[in-house]
C-alpha cells in the first residue's frame, strides 16, 4: 500500500475521524485501494498520522457501519468489494480527440449577464488590513454559540422528521410565522402567512417578480445611481429601463415616473448613497403610484440601521391601496450566507411566485430555515440587532470623521445609517486607479460607476463599507487611502 495515499491534508476542516474518513472513501471510490485489500493496522496508521489510535479505530468502524469496510476477526479490516459494484470510474478524456466538432455554444446562448456590470470582490478579501468592503460580516459579531444551539434543536430526531420531508413549495411554517410576528412588524407591516414568500435571498425575489410581473412592452423605473444586480435582474425582462435621478432625499420625484409600469426603489438606505427619503416624500411617492397607475417594488434593505432617531416606516405600511411589494431579507443582520430573503405581497402574487420558485428550486432548504425560525422565536436576532447596531454606530461616527478630516466634502453629509459611506471624489479623480493603487496597498474599496446605468459612468464615485472593517482600523485605512487619492488628482 503506497504510504502517501494515508496523508491528511495540512488545512483540512473537521475533525480527525471526519478526515480520516474522507480521507479512505475518496482513496476506495477512486480505485486506489482495490476491492479486498487490507488496510493498515489502526496502530501502524495512527502513527503514520500523527493521531491517537482510537481516533482510527472509531473511524474504521464507522466505515464498517456505512459498508465500505469489513472487519476480519484476528485479521484486520479490509475494502468491501461490495460498495464499488455500479460505481463506475469517470473515463479520462482524451486529449488527442478532435475538438472541431463541438457546439458553438457562444453563438446559442440567448443572454449573457456574466459580461454585465456587477459588483465584486476578492475572494481573499478578509485576509486585507483595511477591507471597506460593503455586504459582508465581521466574524467577531456573528453570535456562533446562539446560531449552534438553534441548528443543534433543528437538528433534532423530531425536527429532521419535520423538515427532511419534500413540502413540494410550501415554507417552514414556523419562519413564516417569525416574520408574520417578529421581522415585520418592526417595519410596521403587517402580512397574512398567504401573503408571505420566502426566498434564496432578496435577489431571487426580485428575479420571481421581474419574471411574473414585467413584459417587453414594459417600463420600469429605477434610481440612478443604484443597485447594479437589481438592474441587472429587471432588463432582462423589461423592454424599457428608466434611471431616475437620486439628490439628499432620495428618489426623484418628477414627470419620468409618470410613464412608468413599475418603480423599484430602496428607500430606507437608497443603494449606494445610503440616503433616507423622509416621509413626506414617500407620501407624494405612494399618491402619484395611484394617479399614475404604476406598481412600486420596495427594497427595504439595512432598515434596521439607523443611527440618529426611529426608522421611518417602510412604504409597504403606508400603502393603503395595494401598489407595494415588500421584499426584505436577513443577510445583512444574520449572515449573508444563509440566503435568506422574503416578499411580502397580494395572495395572488405570492401564489404565483410560489409556483414559479418551484420550477427554479421548489423551496429553500428546510433546514437552514427551521434553524433560522428558532434563532427568531429565542430573541437571538433582536439581540444580534441591538449589538449591530451600537458596533455600527460606532464605525459610522469613526469614518465620518475620517473622512471629514482626511477626505474634506467628499462623503455625502445627510446619511444617517446604513453600513457604508458612499463618497464623490473630485471629477479628475480615476477611482478604478485609485482601486487599484489601494489593493496593492491592502485596502479594499468598491468603485462606484458600476452602480450608474449610464454609459459612459461617473469614475470619480465609490463606495466604503464598515460593516466588516474592525472600528481601530478605520481611521488609519480612511488616512492612507486619502494619500493615495491626492497622489492620482
Amino acid at each position: 500500500m503506497r504510504e502517501h495515499l494515508f496523508r491528511l491534508p495540512e488545512h483540512a476542516q473537521g475533525g480527525l475521524q471526519a478526515q480520516i474518513r474522507e480521507l479512505l472513501v475518496s482513496a476506495i471510490l477512486d480505485g486506489h485501494i482495490p476491492a479486498g485489500s487490507a488496510l493498515p493496522s489502526c496502530r501502524k496508521l495512527a502513527r503514520q498520522l500523527g493521531v491517537a489510535r482510537n481516533t482510527v479505530v472509531i473511524a474504521y468502524q464507522h466505515l464498517v457501519d456505512e459498508g465500505y469496510l469489513e472487519a476480519w476477526e484476528r485479521s484486520g479490516y479490509y475494502v468491501n468489494g461490495g460498495v464499488l459494484e455500479g460505481h463506475a470510474k469517470a473515463p479520462h478524456r482524451n486529449p488527442e480527440a478532435p475538438s472541431g466538432a463541438e457546439p458553438d455554444w457562444n453563438s446559442r446562448l440567448q443572454v449573457t449577464p456574466s459580461v454585465w456590470p456587477s459588483p465584486a470582490r476578492p475572494k481573499d478579501w478578509q485576509h486585507y488590513r483595511y477591507p471597506f468592503v460593503y455586504g459582508q460580516i465581521d466574524p467577531a459579531l456573528f453570535p456562533i454559540s446562539d446560531w449552534r444551539e438553534c441548528s443543534k434543536q433543528a437538528l433534532s430526531v423530531s425536527s429532521i422528521r419535520n423538515w427532511a420531508n419534500d413540502r413540494i413549495d410550501h415554507d417552514d411554517p414556523d419562519l413564516v410565522e417569525q416574520l408574520q410576528t417578529r421581522v415585520l412588524p418592526r417595519r410596521g407591516v403587517w402580512a397574512q402567512p398567504e401573503e408571505i414568500l420566502v426566498t434564496l435571498g432578496a435577489q431571487q425575489a426580485l428575479y420571481l417578480l421581474a419574471a411574473l410581473l414585467i413584459g417587453a412592452g414594459d417600463r420600469t423605473g429605477i434610481e440612478e445611481p443604484g443597485y447594479a444586480d437589481a438592474r441587472n435582474i429587471l432588463r432582462m425582462h423589461a423592454g424599457m429601463l428608466e434611471p431616475i435621478p437620486v439628490d439628499g432625499d432620495g428618489l426623484v420625484i418628477d414627470e419620468r415616473i409618470k410613464r412608468c409600469d413599475y418603480l423599484y426603489v430602496t428607500p430606507s438606505h437608497q443603494c449606494p448613497t445610503t440616503v433616507t427619503m423622509p416621509l413626506e416624500r414617500r407620501m407624494e411617492l405612494l399618491k402619484r403610484a395611484g394617479e399614475d397607475d404604476f406598481i412600486i417594488i420596495e427594497d427595504d434593505y439595512e432598515s434596521e440601521t439607523n443611527y440618529l432617531g426611529a426608522p421611518t416606516p417602510a412604504l409597504k405600511s403606508l400603502d393603503t391601496q395595494g401598489r407595494v411589494i415588500y421584499v426584505g431579507s436577513l443577510s445583512k443582520t444574520l449572515a449573508p450566507g444563509l440566503r435568506l430573503g422574503f416578499m411580502v405581497a397580494p395572495p395572488t402574487v405570492i401564489e404565483q411566485a410560489r409556483a414559479l420558485r418551484r420550477f427554479m428550486l421548489r423551496y429553500p432548504p428546510s433546514n437552514n430555515a427551521k434553524a433560522a425560525a428558532l434563532f427568531l422565536s429565542l430573541g437571538h436576532h433582536d439581540s444580534l440587532v441591538r449589538r449591530l447596531s451600537l458596533t455600527y454606530r460606532r464605525r459610522w461616527e469613526v469614518m465620518s470623521a475620517a473622512l471629514n478630516e482626511h477626505l474634506p466634502g467628499a462623503a455625502i453629509s445627510r446619511t444617517f445609517g446604513g453600513s457604508s459611506f458612499w463618497v464623490h471624489g473630485p471629477q479628475t479623480l480615476d477611482v478604478r486607479k485609485l482601486h487599484q493603487a489601494a489593493a496593492a496597498r491592502s485596502i479594499l474599496i468598491e468603485p462606484g460607476e458600476v452602480h450608474f446605468a449610464a454609459n459612459p459612468a461617473p469614475r470619480h464615485c465609490f463606495r466604503l463599507g464598515f460593516s466588516a472593517i474592525a472600528t481601530d482600523r478605520i481611521e488609519a485605512g480612511i488616512s492612507a487611502l486619502a494619500v493615495l487619492a491626492h497622489e492620482l488628482l
